[in-house]
């Protein structure tokens, strides 16, 4: 299999190492930038040199706690600077100024100013999204009292972060090379897991649920599961499009600042995961649930003057003891009050099963040839613009006229999802395979959505005893 993916894929494979390469780890990178850095310095057999790598993380990626001395080297020695980061740009419409934020380090619009000189060269990396990341080369522009200009840190040049172009089209028709149990070895390899560690392939496909609101917007979950089993790695490591929060989160952050007229976080990133979801606290949860419903809903954020649609799904992750392990007993009892409310639970397409997933183990860490999580991710974002699964979605899948309409939603979303992830060759219909649709995007979309439904029948007695509808595959190859 690894020749069939070194073949297919070339330069997109890299060689992952997660039992020996542990000091990537002590660098403290998430696995794109170290996937990144592996295609860099990797020679054809997967060799690199260790030093030649943590030189250049040391010179390139400064941690939050050395920006000081990054703004001495910039303002007060008049260094230029390169650091690789995340870059996001404003541009004022009162008087042309183009500014940019460095979320990562705290600098702000206000304290930047890109030159009209260097935007002619970098605007249109700059401009295809919110934030973007690259290597960008940092000066500074001293204040002059006579064109009352003030001090700010100026951008020189910016290279994007991803070295290389792909293609979508590319990446869709390889699928095809493969047959479902490979692909699905292949996306493990991607995440950075061996799928010769899990015991059956029911293990592979809970492990992998993980990554379904990378690929589909506004795909909004919940995962109860044990300790141990990775949540967090991989909501906050294998992805630079989404975003892992923990601890006090306010509505400002999340959706919209009114003060400062900032866009929140959900305009900024694909997913936004609530780790350790028992912990969460809201600075005002009644001004956050009427906002939530609403942006769950939808995808629209309406607060003050603000009034726009964001594409962030959200993601519930919580610990669970081995007695509530259980659907049909309450499970959320523990969780924040605002998530116990059949409102806000319904908004919820779907729920991951965490016990089906084993405990981390060495053996089930990535030793091997495996795509580049970069590369990998980031054609999850990119199939997430692309409607043409919908629809066939859409078009195959029957239901009865009286079926309540979260739960077709919810069922159609996440096989949509499904459908991107494991079968990304599929252009129309009849290039579906039903028996294959049904056991691996429609019947798991059924369960997902299933276990909301109970879970909110079990605190409103409104959805008691209520039934999933009965979904069912239009087939089109009869009809041809």
């Amino acid at each position: 299999m690894e020749k069939k993916l070194r073949n297919c894929f070339e330069e997109m494979v890299v060689y992952k190492d997660l039992k020996e390469s542990n000091f990537f780890k002590s660098l403290s990178l998430p696995s794109f930038l170290r996937d990144w850095l592996l295609k860099m310095f990797e020679d054809e057999d997967g060799k690199f040199d260790i030093k030649e790598i943590t030189d250049f993380v040391h010179t390139y990626i400064p941690s939050k706690a050395e920006w000081t001395a990054v703004k001495n080297r910039i303002v007060v020695e008049n260094e230029h600077v390169k650091i690789l980061t995340r870059i996001s740009v404003d541009i004022d419409i009162k008087n042309q100024e183009v500014t940019f934020s460095l979320p990562d380090f705290g600098l702000s619009n206000k304290d930047t100013i890109i030159e009209s000189r260097v935007w002619d060269m970098c605007q249109d990396e700059l401009i295809k999204a919110k934030e973007t990341w690259g290597i960008v080369e940092l000066g500074y522009r001293y204040p002059d009292d006579v064109l009352k200009q003030k001090g700010k840190i100026k951008l020189l040049s910016f290279q994007n972060f991803c070295p290389y172009e792909i293609d979508l089209d590319y990446y869709k028709n390889i699928r095809k090379e493969f047959d479902i149990h490979e692909w699905i070895d292949v996306i493990l390899g991607a995440m950075d897991y061996n799928a010769s560690g899990y015991k059956d392939e029911h293990e592979k496909l809970s492990m992998i649920q993980r990554v379904l609101p990378f690929v589909e917007k506004r795909l909004n979950l919940i995962e109860l599961a044990p300790k141990g089993t990775g949540k967090s790695y991989i909501f906050g490591n294998i992805s630079r499009y989404g975003y892992l929060s923990a601890g006090k989160m306010t509505r400002a952050k999340l959706f919209y600042d009114l003060g400062r007229r900032e866009d929140g976080l959900v305009f900024f990133h694909d997913y936004i995961a609530f780790d350790e979801i028992q912990k969460v606290e809201f600075d005002n949860p009644a001004e956050m649930t009427q906002t939530l419903q609403g942006y769950m809903e939808q995808g629209t954020v309406k607060i003050g003057d603000k009034n726009d649609v964001a594409d962030a799904g959200f993601v519930m992750l919580g610990n669970i003891d081995q007695d509530k392990m259980d659907e049909f007993q309450n499970m959320f009892d523990s969780l924040p009050l605002i998530f116990r409310t059949s409102a806000l639970m319904d908004r919820i397409h779907g729920f991951i099963k965490g016990w089906d997933i084993p405990r981390m183990n060495e053996g089930l860490k990535i030793s091997g040839w495996a795509l580049n999580s970069e590369y990998f991710t980031t054609i999850l974002h990119l199939l997430r613009d692309d409607a043409s699964y919908r629809a066939i979605v859409d078009r195959i899948v029957e239901y009865p006229s009286d079926a309540d309409t979260r739960n077709t939603e919810a069922v159609k979303r996440i096989a949509t999802a499904y459908l991107k992830l494991l079968f990304p060759h599929v252009r129309s219909e009849e290039d579906i395979n039903v028996r294959e649709f049904q056991q691996y995007c429609l019947r798991p979309a059924v369960k997902m959505r299933q276990i909301i439904l109970r879970q909110m029948g079990i605190i409103d007695e409104q959805y008691r005893g209520k039934n999933m509808p009965a979904f069912s595959i239009r087939d089109i190859h009869e009809e041809l």
